[in-house]
């Protein structure tokens, strides 16, 4: 079978001599002075190395990891967790600087009590990897003991993890040996037979086109690139167990187009696999599915180099140097190399950005984002690569579905967004994971025309473009919020209802009638399952505490927020969440309490030392207070909230004129913030500086409405 060799079949192996790939023939590996050291012994694995309870110790390799290119180590810790370990095995050749230990954190001198430290919670298994490189997992996890008993049917990733169940189908199988390696598999009994590509093909119409067209049931296409995105894409798992063949968004809920995890211009940045990059694309909207490039069972290409693009794309068109302005058989003559520019991975692996786009080096130079151009061509920059694709084509890039400006104005908190996203999210043509981005990063109050917007994009047939009106709710009024959202907690996509939830948790009952009260709480309920579903991450409370605190239910808000710290004593966000509840039930004391201990345990986070601000603002003492929120600055200069708070606190205190230095520096940094600039008019205005408010007004006009 073309699977037992793929990497889905060596996604996770019992430790032996058979899949271990690494030297552990007394080989070592030393990190900032501390030396870990491999071995074997009667059969088994071990590694000694600095242990988690924060002295060097010695631990058998339970599982292996991966297989290329590189390999990791499973470690086996009480409470039934299984963590992989931070130095991991560069499985490339020798020739291509493989074949050696390196660390997974090169820059980073992590410890234990650090979440990624191996023995930390962002390296546990039963949570970051197991649903994905195993079959039929059960986390089988307990809160109350903080322990796993994670079982699972099979130990890789085996046919029932895409094709469901598969007793029927061995049954069907046997009673049908002549069809066993036959062409013509009817697949009876499967739960999900996966045949998008049988029932689609792609052809030219006429001898002109120069991309071809789907013929057959296209829907197929959707069901099967689902059942890969439910590993292959950066979410939140919203059941304990997705059922192949069901729809992705009823399973999981995945980021959109974030800042930290994409670019502006929807590039890939942090480690965020496949699907929101391939949502982006042209291809994807045209009904392209994974295995038209990959091998379904094997995962290898179906063609080397640019014979696999010509499936589509006329070769006499595309794979040319008129085209590409590369020599042949180059590696810029590589369609991918243009259009899929790659990032390294985990220190070795190469992953190629899936969202199929032209490359804009003119966007660099604005926005900062890579380019392929100078990917290859380093020692050029990216004002070279445009004069030369200018010079390649005699034309500007086409603009149509640029949507970085608005997603970049949004990120840069800039007055402009709110104008530029409603545009946005509204564009015909334009692909759904850009629209809903749009939509969940509008904040403040919603313009009419983002309003009625909104209101249409809840009834949107895309389910992405509907999430992002749930999270768009909460720029409407509580009126226009419920009368949109109640249709939204009605979705028959899970993660729609659920998002809808979030945003009207906490809603008065009185304005709601006795229908929308029961749909809410029915979407509330289900959003703290959802929840409870990563009940072992400490973030998962802070987001309970969170809807509880809005449904009024102070005393189980508290319960979880102690809860998130019982499963780590030092998660900053709970602190500062619980000190924010005893603000508003009267309990700053016990408030001040948290706040000083996480300090203590994260001196170098800002939002703590700027609750403390607060708090000593809250008490009247302003020397204290003034302290405070300027430490929260010079920790975190980036953060223009943080700056806009000190400087009015200093204009409060008679010190106007050092706040309007602190904006004025603050902008420095963030010259687009209409918050930083609606200060700074302020400021202006009040220091009788008629002139500079003025400039600064109309600048803040330009930015609303374009001109």
């Amino acid at each position: 079978m073309q699977w037992q060799d793929s990497h889905h079949a060596k996604a996770m192996q019992e430790a032996n001599s058979q899949t271990v790939l690494a030297d552990f023939e007394n080989a070592t590996f030393t990190k900032n002075g501390f030396l870990s050291r491999f071995t074997r012994k009667d059969g088994k694995y071990f590694v000694h190395t600095d242990g988690h309870a924060g002295k060097p110790a010695d631990y058998e390799i339970r599982y292996t990891f991966g297989v290329s290119p590189l390999q990791q180590y499973l470690i086996q810790l009480p409470g039934g967790k299984l963590q992989a370990l931070g130095i991991a095995w560069d499985a490339r050749p020798k020739e291509s600087g493989g074949q050696r230990w390196f660390d997974l954190y090169p820059d980073r001198n992590l410890k234990a009590g650090d979440p990624l430290h191996w023995s930390g919670r962002d390296q546990n298994w039963n949570f970051m990897c197991a649903s994905c490189h195993s079959t039929g997992v059960n986390k089988n996890y307990s809160l109350s003991s903080n322990t796993f008993n994670t079982k699972w049917t099979e130990i890789n990733v085996s046919c029932e993890a895409c094709h469901g169940p598969g007793s029927k189908h061995v049954a069907w199988m046997e009673s049908h040996p002549s069809l066993g390696s036959s062409d013509n598999k009817d697949e009876s009994g499967l739960v999900q037979p996966l045949k998008a590509g049988r029932e689609i093909t792609w052809g030219f119409d006429s001898p002109q086109q120069r991309i071809a067209s789907p013929h057959g049931k296209v829907a197929a296409a959707g069901i099967e690139s689902d059942n890969c995105f439910f590993c292959h894409a950066r979410r939140q798992e919203l059941r304990t167990a997705a059922v192949p063949g069901s729809p992705f968004l009823d399973n999981y809920l995945p980021s959109l187009i974030e800042n930290g995890l994409y670019h502006a211009d929807g590039q890939i940045n942090d480690e965020v696999f496949e699907f929101g990059s391939f949502a982006q694309s042209k291809m994807y909207r045209a009904g392209v599915t994974c295995t038209n490039c990959h091998e379904a069972h094997s995962l290898k290409l179906r063609a080397t180099d640019n014979a696999l693009c010509v499936q589509c794309h006329r070769a006499t068109d595309y794979d040319k140097p008129e085209h590409h302005h590369h020599p042949i058989s180059s590696t810029g003559a590589l369609c991918v190399n243009c259009h899929m520019p790659h990032k390294t991975y985990m220190g070795v692996d190469e992953r190629r950005d899936h969202g199929f786009r032209i490359p804009r080096p003119d966007l660099t130079k604005r926005l900062g984002t890579p380019n392929a151009c100078t990917q290859c061509h380093a020692d050029k920059s990216a004002e070279w690569a445009t004069n030369a694709i200018f010079q390649w084509t005699g034309k500007h890039p086409d603009t149509t579905f640029d949507f970085s400006p608005g997603i970049s104005a949004a990120w840069l908190g800039s007055a402009a967004a709110d104008r530029l996203l409603t545009a946005l999210s509204k564009q015909k043509g334009q692909t759904g994971i850009v629209r809903a981005s749009a939509l969940s990063l509008q904040s403040g109050s919603a313009s009419k025309e983002s309003e009625n917007n909104i209101a249409r994009s809840a009834s949107d047939p895309d389910v992405l473009v509907r999430i992002g009106a749930a999270r768009a709710l909460s720029t409407l009024s509580q009126e226009k919020s419920i009368g949109i959202g109640t249709r939204l907690l009605s979705d028959s996509v899970r993660s729609v209802r659920i998002e809808a939830a979030r945003a009207l948790a906490g809603t008065p009952e009185n304005l709601l009638s006795p229908e929308q009260k029961s749909r809410l709480a029915s979407a509330v309920d289900e959003l703290i399952h959802t929840e409870l579903v990563s009940a072992e991450r400490p973030e998962s409370h802070v987001n309970i505490a969170q809807i509880y605190f809005r449904l009024g239910r102070a005393r189980d808000a508290e319960h979880e927020l102690k809860t998130a710290l019982r499963l780590d004593e030092r998660f900053v966000p709970a602190m500062v969440n619980l000190a924010d509840l005893y603000r508003a039930t009267n309990r700053d004391g016990e408030g001040e309490t948290w706040l000083r201990k996480a300090i203590t345990v994260a001196p170098k986070q800002a939002a703590p030392v700027h609750a403390m601000g607060l708090l000593e603002i809250r008490r009247g003492r302003r020397t204290e207070a003034l302290s405070w929120l300027s430490k929260a600055v010079q920790l975190d200069p980036k953060d223009a909230g943080y700056a806009y708070i000190y400087a009015l606190a200093l204009v409060e205190t008679g010190a106007a004129e050092k706040g309007l230095a602190v904006v004025e520096s603050a902008r420095k940094r963030s010259p687009e913030d209409a918050s930083l600039l609606q200060a700074q008019i302020s400021i202006e205005r009040g220091s009788g500086k008629n002139g500079a408010a003025a400039r600064h007004e109309a600048e803040l006009e330009r930015l609303i409405n374009g001109k």
